[in-house]
């Protein structure tokens, strides 16, 4: 009778290896297919995207409870912005939009700022910043309705006839609007 002793079950190492790759892998499937919206935005800027269609109607309620309709800016060009305050290119943009506020509404343009973030936190945000242009608290229904906002800052230009003309996503130098406001007025 041959020696029956117990053989140690020793690893293999291309074993350990494939394990390596299915634990990376499943990593990615459940944690790295769906980037979160810090992550998309602090992506770099992307070129314009061209949109266009009527810009869907919406009535949202700004910092004061009070609603607010997109059909209260028609006939204005709006720079409608979806943007957090805790995203650092959304807060890089605020200034900007506080000068081109500034500097064009009396000639037809308006800013509007829908927050994807907490009513509190847009508060005192508004208020330290002196955001001078409304500012409408979003909904999951209105990023929906604008095509699923992925990453902020995402900022939309509607002329005059509640069209939209173009749409960017991540930040842009103020003169990047004021191109576009200088073709719609």
């Amino acid at each position: 009778m041959k020696n029956m002793t117990p053989v140690k079950n020793k690893p293999v190492p291309y074993l350990w290896i494939v394990l390596a790759v299915a634990v990376v892998g499943a990593g990615y499937y459940l944690f790295g297919r769906s980037e979160s919206k810090a992550t998309n935005a602090m992506k770099p800027a992307l070129p314009p995207t061209e949109a266009t269609g009527a810009a869907p109607a919406f009535t949202l309620t700004d910092l004061e409870g009070k609603p607010v309709s997109l059909a209260d800016f028609r006939g204005k060009v709006v720079v409608l912005d979806f943007w957090a305050t805790w995203c650092p290119p959304c807060k890089r943009e605020i200034p900007d939009f506080i000068e081109l506020q500034k500097t064009y509404g009396s000639q037809g343009v308006q800013i509007v700022g829908i927050a994807l973030d907490e009513p509190d936190k847009v508060q005192a945000f508004a208020q330290q910043n002196g955001m001078n242009y409304p500012v409408l608290m979003g909904t999951d229904e209105i990023s929906a309705m604008y095509g699923g906002i992925d990453g902020i800052p995402t900022t939309f230009i509607i002329d005059k006839t509640g069209k939209i003309v173009n749409r960017f996503e991540g930040f842009r130098p103020k003169e990047v609007f004021e191109g576009e406001i200088a073709k719609l007025l």
